[in-house]
């Protein structure tokens, strides 16, 4: 496992991070997550990534009992507040109520006293900024939180909600943006202003929903038991199935094979290539994933692979910034 800084802080994060959106609480039984995170800190993973929406919240409550035990100062575990979890019109959203109560919340399933980042799982457009940050900022005093981040936030944003968390005398070092060699709406404003105000990117989604590991093939229906054929999650993943993208992904088989990796090492490294990602989210429902994916940690790509890569995928790659998730 190689280490990272998250953004222009101190705090010292795994450039492989284990997240459990899909997986904890919902499509992979206790036991399996609890293998799956095991497996994790046995290969050097120190950072989970994890939200109180997540499996209804149960995907905190799973990851908090697989870190039982656990030293606590070894761990960095990040989590998130936006979306509703419960009926109430203040149980959503940005405003102080909600995450104040969210994060109290989070802190009971999640089995520890702190969070080492807290982040915004979107930006709240019915809430003034100031509220929001001012409640973040009083999180952090009071040592319920050590850092605050975003995801899926603009570049206009993020510059904003850095300079009111300037202001405040706290941190924001993160955004968490969905990134892939297929999904890369963040390189052209997202990125750079990132950059300027000191913060990092935690990227989600590096295999695009498993679309890079190459198992999905044109003309042919999902696998048995894969994401793109459950009904419930398939569509996070549809997007990417057209034709013409999954051909071109097979292309990059070739590319995988030249350089001694996996088709899902290659995705992950690649993301690890751009130096303002300080981590990249990786999910499992199998321990053999984790070891698999992990194998891309330190990987560095040649100049000359990174552009073989483009010229594979052509223009199936998606960059418009304004396809920046809203919701």
């Amino acid at each position: 496992m190689e280490y990272r800084r998250l953004g222009r802080s101190g705090l010292t994060i795994s450039e492989i991070a284990y997240g459990n959106w899909l997986t904890h609480g919902g499509q992979v039984e206790e036991d399996a997550a609890q293998a799956c995170v095991a497996a994790a800190l046995d290969v050097g993973i120190t950072t989970f990534d994890t939200a109180d929406v997540y499996a209804g919240t149960r995907a905190e409550s799973v990851l908090g009992r697989a870190l039982a035990g656990q030293r606590r100062e070894g761990l960095e575990i990040f989590t998130k507040v936006y979306w509703p979890t419960g009926p109430g019109r203040n149980d959503r959203g940005l405003s102080r109520k909600h995450i104040t109560e969210s994060c109290h919340a989070s802190l009971r399933r999640l089995q520890t006293d702190y969070l080492d980042l807290y982040q915004a799982h979107r930006y709240d457009t019915t809430v003034p900024l100031e509220e929001t940050m001012t409640a973040f900022a009083d999180l952090v005093r009071q040592g319920k939180v050590l850092y605050i981040g975003v995801s899926e936030w603009r570049a206009d944003e993020i510059a904003a909600g850095a300079a009111l968390a300037r202001e405040l005398g706290v941190q924001l070092i993160s955004n968490q943006p969905q990134y892939s060699m297929l999904w890369r709406v963040i390189e052209d404003a997202v990125v750079p202003t990132s950059e300027r105000e000191g913060v990092a990117q935690i990227v989600w989604s590096p295999l695009a929903q498993g679309v890079l590991t190459g198992k999905y093939r044109p003309g042919e229906a999902p696998p048995a038991g894969s994401r793109a054929a459950d009904p419930e999650i398939g569509n996070m993943v549809r997007g990417f199935l057209g034709d013409e993208t999954l051909t071109r992904v097979q292309g990059l088989r070739a590319v995988a094979d030249d350089v001694g990796l996996s088709m899902a090492q290659l995705a992950v490294a690649w993301v690890l290539q751009n130096r303002n990602v300080a981590a990249a989210i990786i999910g499992a429902s199998r321990p053999e994933q984790v070891h698999d994916n992990v194998a891309a940690a330190g990987v560095r790509l040649d100049d000359d692979v990174l552009t073989r890569i483009d010229e594979v995928l052509g223009d199936v790659v998606e960059r418009d910034p304004a396809k920046t998730m809203r919701g």
